[in-house]
């Protein structure tokens, strides 16, 4: 078997709200309550679950990134508009409202509810083809 990225926690003020929100955004599937322990999980796909835990604050921003193709890059997008969260180009720069192109992709970034930068791309810089 090869090795593969089951669930990972990230931490959230409220589990629920950061949950369905995110949830909402992907277009996937969530859960109020875990099999096991305090969390509440959005079902990214059928390998991976993100796990949102309720912490007490402070609690570091993470960065967390899906690659996604070109329609759902499209959904997503008009999704994050309609719900009017704001969103970048960069990283960690301003809020710019704009995509970015990079590697022949299309790129951008968010951090709604918690300051996580989430990220979502259609062409992969970290892991190229053939790599």
């Amino acid at each position: 078997m090869t090795i593969r990225l089951d669930h990972i926690i990230v931490p959230s003020r409220d589990r629920k709200a950061a949950a369905r929100l995110l949830a909402e955004i992907l277009d996937v599937p969530w859960s109020e309550q875990a099999g096991a322990g305090p969390f509440c999980p959005v079902y990214v796909n059928d390998e991976l679950t993100l796990d949102m835990g309720q912490f007490g604050e402070p609690f570091a921003a993470q960065h967390y990134c899906f690659e996604v193709d070109e329609a759902r890059f499209d959904a997503i997008l008009a999704r994050l508009q309609a719900k009017g969260i704001a969103y970048r180009s960069t990283p960690l720069g301003s809020v710019d409202m704009q995509i970015k192109s990079q590697m022949g992709g299309r790129g951008v970034y968010w951090s709604e509810p918690d300051g996580h930068v989430w990220e979502m791309l259609t062409v992969s810089y970290a892991r190229r083809p053939g790599d």
